[in-house]
């Protein structure tokens, strides 16, 4: 049966941040995750977590200057001190948090920068951040993200996310499989799922195309669930949708899954 993780940056917006892990304990969720968790210290979290009997599934690295457009800086040039000490922080709240999947996000194409400097920088910080995370068992993700939702994305399909992950040869590097950016990008679900499953360490999920629950849209999730459990897949499952309301009033697609 699929194990799935609350997405607190985008689910339960009607709570405060720090009100939504309780929410989501009361839901029936056993894991969360979310993008930054930086705002608040490790021991608020860590105890948050602990007083709901909740996992932190997943969160990423530093990603820039979010809030100036930036989407990670582990392909940008020149950013090589900046990227490694936001990981360094990653790990600490990693360690603290018992978290042991980091999402470290490529960032955008840069204008009038050739691709394969850009390559060049990305497969040196990942290489950088894995040996970082092996002392402390955490796996490196890297996600494909659809180029409309986030323009200039420099890493959009799956074939090139696992190229990467060949190319740097990592046992704690694996790609981040989001159905709901795969669909915008290439569809073929099921077909890449079976093929990658062997270096996929994530899977999340939305409705296609507005990125509501995944009741919603043109894919069959129930289907995709039954193939992901037959695939051997037995990790989380990130439900990184916006809810179309309510959050707890739009989970009744997950009824039969959430085990509390």
């Amino acid at each position: 049966m699929p194990r799935f993780a609350a997405n607190l940056t985008m689910m339960y917006p009607e709570h405060a941040f720090a009100d939504r892990f309780a929410a989501a304990a009361r839901d029936g969720f056993e894991a969360v995750e979310c993008l930054f968790p930086y705002a608040l210290p490790t021991s608020t979290i860590a105890t948050l977590l602990r007083e709901h009997g909740l996992a932190l599934a997943l969160f990423n690295a530093p990603p820039g200057d979010w809030n100036n457009g930036e989407r990670g800086i582990a392909s940008l040039p020149g950013r090589d001190d900046e990227f490694r000490r936001g990981i360094d922080q990653a790990l600490e709240y990693a360690t603290a948090l018992g978290t042991r999947k980091l999402h470290v996000m490529a960032g955008l194409a840069q204008e009038g920068v050739a691709h394969e400097r850009q390559q060049d920088s990305y497969l040196r910080n990942l290489e950088w951040a894995a040996s970082a995370a092996r002392g402390a068992e955490v796996t490196i993700l890297i996600e494909p993200i659809n180029p409309r939702d986030m323009p200039r994305y420099w890493l959009n399909r799956q074939d090139e996310a696992q190229a990467v992950r060949a190319v740097l040869g990592a046992a704690n590097v694996a790609v981040q499989f989001d159905c709901y950016h795969c669909q915008i990008v290439e569809g073929d679900i099921a077909t890449k799922l079976a093929r990658d499953i062997g270096g996929i360490g994530h899977i999340q999920i939305a409705g296609v195309p507005e990125r509501h629950e995944p009741d919603t849209g043109e894919l069959n999730y129930p289907y995709l669930f039954e193939l992901i459990d037959s695939l051997g897949y037995a990790g989380w499952i990130g439900c990184e949708y916006r809810p179309r309301g309510d959050t707890s009033a739009g989970l009744g697609w997950a009824r039969a899954y959430l085990r509390r």
